[in-house]
């Protein structure tokens, strides 16, 4: 029978380098399954994955706060009206996690943010990045990722939420030559996106077919296993969401290939 720390080791090797990025690039390369994707029409979303640590954890910087119990384990806390923020705060157990609230009366959680760019045709995740999760991350990683796509002859677009209706986003995508096909925020503020782009039957698609994403991102959370990572340090955990992202894709691809063969 295999020593069960082989498999432990052998994981420890693959989150050592950067292969999570390229066996996602090398399926993606594959001819057959070059075929498979758009290089005109994409969306882009973020998701949160919760970190490996406990709200205990998230104590003063400044060392203020009661120390670890004798156990060496954190004490019963009480966290009712104290102020806590990113700016006073930090977890003793992960400290490059970030106290985040996705939306109003959502619960603030220690997380990271993972990020995956899709192409249209056929919904596969062509690129993803894990980030500190703040307000600006997602905005951020789309550009980032978007960016090796822009810049041909043929405009490209970029389907998403409404949380990417940022000016300076909308106008750095047109810089790129890509058409900011973004969902308007209406909560009373003007939006970035007028009818010169929402009048166009691509935009009426494209924020249809954008929702796809969220198929990944159930997937990859429910059957991969990363909604709560397991593993400590935004590197490692953002190889650990790369790895789940290219599993996405190949379990999709006999399916997709078997219908284009």
């Amino acid at each position: 029978m295999r020593d069960h720390s082989t498999f432990s080791k052998n994981r420890d090797r693959l989150l050592e380098g950067d292969i999570a990025a390229k066996l996602l690039g090398a399926v993606l390369a594959q001819p057959r399954v070059k075929r498979l994707l758009s290089t005109d029409h994409f969306s882009v979303d973020g998701t949160l994955i919760e970190a490996w640590a406990s709200m205990k954890s998230f104590r003063p910087k400044d060392g203020s706060g009661e120390p670890p119990a004798p156990s060496g384990r954190n004490r019963d806390a009480d966290f009712h009206g104290q102020k806590r923020s990113n700016e006073t705060h930090a977890s003793t157990t992960e400290p490059e996690a970030r106290l985040y609230r996705k939306g109003p009366g959502k619960e603030a959680k220690l997380c990271f943010m993972g990020h995956a760019l899709m192409e249209n045709r056929n919904g596969l995740v062509v690129d993803a990045c894990l980030t500190e999760a703040n307000g600006h991350a997602e905005r951020i990683a789309a550009l980032h990722m978007i960016e090796p796509h822009a810049h041909q002859p043929r405009p490209i677009t970029l389907g998403a939420d409404k949380g990417y209706d940022a000016e300076d986003f909308v106008n750095e995508l047109r810089s790129m030559n890509a058409t900011p096909h973004v969902a308007q925020n209406a909560n009373g503020r003007a939006s970035a996106i007028d009818g010169r782009t929402t009048r166009h039957a691509g935009y009426a698609a494209s924020q249809r077919i954008r929702k796809r994403i969220e198929e990944a991102f159930g997937w990859i959370k429910t059957v991969a296993g990363p909604e709560r990572t397991k593993f400590r340090g935004r590197e490692r955990v953002g190889w650990a969401f790369a790895f789940a992202v290219a599993a996405y894709n190949l379990a999709r691809l006999p399916k997709l290939l078997g219908a284009s063969a």
